[in-house]
C-alpha cells in the first residue's frame, strides 16, 4: 500500500453512459472487492474512487460531478494520472447473498459480483440512460424509477421480494445513502447481515485526518465497507454527514455539495 501517488498511464477509456466513464490504468493493484484508491491530478486535487476492475489493468469508474471529475473527463488515452492505494476494508464474500446497487454504487460491487456468480444482483437507477454495466451483468435484476428499462420501482422493493423466498442470508449494498439505510432496515427486519459501502469526504485515505469519521468509525480505514454491528450504532448513517469544512449537515445537503 503506497502513501505517495504513482503516475500511471491511462490505457483505455470506456464511455459507460452519457455521464459515466471507466478509466483503465496501466497498473496492477492487489485489491479486495470494495477497497478504494486515491487518484491525483496535479494542480487540481486528489479524490477517492472505488476499484471497478481488478486485474493487470486497474479500472476506475467515474461519474462526472464536480471540478475533479470534470477534469478527469477531459483526459485522453495515453495521458497520466497519479494513484495510491488500495485502502480500507472490502467486502467479505459469503454464500446465499444478494447484492443491491444504486446508480454508480455498482462500481465497488462489480468485482464482488464477479466473484459470486450464483448471487442475486439487483441494479437500480433513475432512468435508462443512467444505467451502467448492463452488458457486464446480463442476469441482473434491473430496476428504474421511471420504468424505462427493467422493472419500474425501487431496489428495496425487489430486495423484499427475494427475502420473502427465504434463500438470502447476506446482503451487500452501495449507492445513495438513503437507499442503503432502507436496505439495512430491511435486513434488520429479516435478521440478515448487511455489508454497506459508505461514502464520506476524505483527505488522506488511511485514517490520519479524521475527516471521514461517522459514528466513531473512520470510514477510510475501518470502512468503506461497514457491517451491521457497526451500522446499528451509527446515528448519522442515512441522516447526516460532514462537509469539507467539517460542518455537520443533512445527508441530502451533503449529496448536493458533492456534485459541485
Amino acid at each position: 500500500m503506497s502513501k505517495l501517488p504513482e503516475m500511471v498511464k491511462i490505457t483505455k477509456i470506456t464511455q459507460e453512459n452519457p455521464y459515466v466513464k471507466t478509466f483503465f490504468l496501466d497498473t496492477e493493484i492487489e485489491a479486495k472487492p470494495g477497497q478504494f484508491v486515491m487518484l491525483w491530478l496535479p494542480e487540481i486535487d486528489e479524490k477517492p474512487f472505488s476499484i471497478s476492475y481488478i486485474g493487470k489493468e486497474t479500472g476506475i469508474t467515474v461519474e462526472e460531478k464536480g471540478k475533479f471529475t470534470k477534469a478527469m473527463f477531459g483526459l485522453k488515452e495515453g495521458q497520466k494520472i497519479g494513484i495510491r492505494g488500495p485502502y480500507g476494508n472490502g467486502f467479505t464474500p459469503k454464500e446465499n447473498s444478494c447484492i443491491v446497487a444504486g446508480g454508480c454504487g455498482i462500481a465497488p460491487l462489480s468485482t464482488l459480483a464477479e466473484k459470486m456468480n450464483n448471487s442475486v444482483l439487483i441494479m437500480g437507477t433513475r432512468t435508462k440512460d443512467r444505467l451502467i454495466f448492463e452488458n457486464r451483468f446480463p442476469n441482473a435484476n434491473i430496476v428504474t424509477d421511471d420504468g424505462t428499462v427493467g422493472k419500474k420501482g425501487f431496489t428495496t422493493d425487489v430486495l423484499e421480494e427475494f427475502l420473502k423466498k427465504g434463500n438470502i442470508k447476506n446482503v451487500y449494498t452501495c449507492g445513495p445513502e438513503i437507499m442503503m439505510k432502507k436496505v439495512f432496515e430491511i435486513c434488520e427486519k429479516h435478521n440478515i447481515e448487511c455489508q454497506a459501502s459508505l461514502e464520506r469526504f476524505m483527505k488522506c485515505g488511511f485514517g490520519v485526518c479524521g475527516q471521514c469519521e461517522v459514528g466513531g468509525v473512520c470510514v477510510c480505514k475501518e470502512g468503506p465497507v461497514i457491517l451491521s454491528d457497526k451500522l446499528r450504532k451509527m446515528k448519522d448513517f442515512g441522516s447526516h454527514a460532514r462537509l469539507k469544512s467539517g460542518k455537520r449537515v443533512p445527508i441530502s445537503e451533503y449529496a448536493k455539495w458533492r456534485c459541485v
